[in-house]
Order: structure tokens, then sequence, then C-alpha cells
């Protein structure tokens, strides 16, 4: 069985604030829990610190909904302009990225929120970028409402926090990973926690196929196959 055939048997788990690694970020982490109507938080950080995990996160629940920059800029004029809101929380990934019309349209998204933030009609908003608000690549206006309320840097998980992490997966589903297994894991294999975790649950079902305890040698016969996944091995 390739590699490719065994991780789509065990995919990702859904993104949750539960299994995300939160490393040095767990005043971030604790304020989208605690964000309710009415609050407003902006993440920011480069690629891989888990902006887009923790935003679908947030909006996974009822009466939540995910935007980036590929959605409608209409969807989101509904919303601002909407006599009854349908959402008490709105998630909008990918900021730095919205062109002129969406723009606009999260303008009167903010507007809208700060003037039901006190009333029945209130809803949270989490946003999230590639950089701090006032260097953001958008209309003035609308970099200044991007830290009306919370903002956080969102750091980068250190390699002890991985390997942390890895040991714990494999604990929960009482299995035990030599160092060298980590080691190797976390010098070879994509530095995406939901990738890591997948790979753990892959190889735990492939050491009881083969009924082989976990080593190195199982690792690397379970990631053979024709094409690399790690596009930087």
């Amino acid at each position: 069985m390739t590699q490719q055939l065994i991780l789509d048997l065990l995919p990702p788990s859904p993104p949750s604030l539960d299994n995300f690694v939160a490393g040095q970020n767990q005043e971030a982490v604790q304020a989208l829990r605690d964000c309710g109507p009415g609050r407003a938080v902006y993440l920011w950080g480069a690629p891989g610190a888990g902006r887009t995990h923790l935003l679908q996160s947030v909006a996974s629940g009822p009466d939540t909904g995910y935007f980036h920059h590929h959605s409608s800029a209409q969807s989101l004029r509904d919303i601002a302009n909407a006599d009854q809101l349908a959402y008490t929380l709105i998630a909008i990934d990918n900021v730095e990225s919205l062109d002129d019309d969406r723009q606009a349209a999260l303008f009167a998204l903010y507007n809208r929120w700060r003037e039901v933030a006190a009333t029945p009609q209130g809803f949270a908003l989490v946003l999230a970028g590639d950089r701090a608000p006032l260097t953001m690549p958008l209309r003035e206006d609308l970099r200044t409402r991007l830290g009306w309320d919370l903002v956080f840097r969102l750091a980068q998980l250190s390699d002890e926090d991985r390997a942390q992490a890895l040991s714990s997966r494999a604990a929960d589903r009482g299995l035990q990973l030599a160092p060298e297994v980590i080691n190797w894991v976390l010098t070879h294999y994509t530095r995406d926690m939901r990738h890591l975790s997948a790979l753990i649950d892959a190889l735990d079902r492939y050491s009881l196929e083969r009924h082989r305890a976990i080593t190195l040698p199982l690792l690397k016969e379970l990631l053979a196959s024709g094409q690399p996944v790690n596009d930087n091995p």
C-alpha cells in the first residue's frame, strides 16, 4: 500500500482550537475561545503559523461563516446590509489579498459590526493576514479598522513544540515514538501539524497491519512511494 493511499484512509482531523498546537500563541488561542459578539480579533503571521487553522476552527460551529479573498464581495455586502444578521461570528482569511471591491465590502461590514456591537444583533469578527494592520496593502480606513480591537502576531512553532505534539499524539494512541523517529519526521516531512498528526495515525495503522514495532525503517517503508510527498526533503 502506498503512502498516499494510507494517508487517504486517515485524513487530517478537522481544524479545532483543541487540536491546534499553540506553542507561544496561548494568549491568541484563549482570546478566540473568549471571542463573543461585539469583539474582534485580528491574527497575523507568516505562512504556516496556523492562521487558517484558527479561523476555520472558530467558524466551524452553527451561525458562523468563513470567508476569504476568493469569496464574493456581494456575500459580505449582504451580511453588512441585512436587516436580521444570520451570523454570530464571521471569519475572514487572507485579508491582504482582498481586491478593491472586497475591501469596500469589508469596510461596510466593520461599520455594521461597530454599530450593533452592544445590541442583540452583535456579532464577532475574526480576521487574518500575513502582516501587521498598519503595513497591510489595503485602503487606509480599513487598515485602521483591523486594529480596532485585539491584534495578535502568531509565532511559528519551535521544533521542541512539534516534537512534544507528536509525542502527545502518539501517546493518545498508546504509542511511544523513539527520538530518532521524531527527529527524522521533523527533518524530512512537512512541518504542518495537521499532516504530522495524520502521519502518526497512519503509522499506527501501518504497524498494526505489518505486526511490527514502530521504528525508523518502518516509517521509511510507509513513506516509500513513486512521488515524494514533501517538496523539501
